[in-house]
Order: C-alpha cells, then sequence, then structure tokens
C-alpha cells in the first residue's frame, strides 16, 4: 500500500496482488541491505529493514508497470 501511495498514478490491482508486491518487495529491500552491508551477528532483521522493503516494493512495481 505504501509503495502504491509513493507512485504517482493509477495501478489497477487487487488486494493480493497488492500484498504480493508489498512482499516481494519486502524480499528484494532485505536482498539489496544484505549487499549493502550484512546484519549483525544474531540479528534476525535488517536495521534498515522498513525503509528497504517500501523501496523494494517501489522498484517492483515500477517493474510491473514496464511489463504491464
Amino acid at each position: 500500500m505504501l509503495a502504491r501511495a509513493v507512485v504517482p498514478g493509477a495501478d489497477h490491482m487487487g488486494f493480493f496482488i497488492t500484498a504480493a508486491v508489498g512482499i516481494g518487495g519486502s524480499v528484494v529491500g532485505g536482498f539489496i541491505g544484505r549487499l549493502i552491508k550484512k546484519p549483525k551477528r544474531g540479528a534476525t532483521v535488517h536495521p534498515a529493514g522498513l525503509v528497504l522493503s517500501i523501496v523494494g516494493a517501489v522498484l517492483l512495481l515500477l517493474a510491473l508497470r514496464l511489463l504491464h
């Protein structure tokens, strides 16, 4: 939902596709975060997890727009 609020324009997606973009964005954001800096030993989440999840969801949403 946040990625769709950040990226302007109309997206005709239902609830499940929006949820899938959010979950996929979280995975993409976690991957980006681990590329930049490894979390401390024993940490279960990356310190910048929320921000990177939104960034990942925005990137995934833009990629979906290019494919559609």
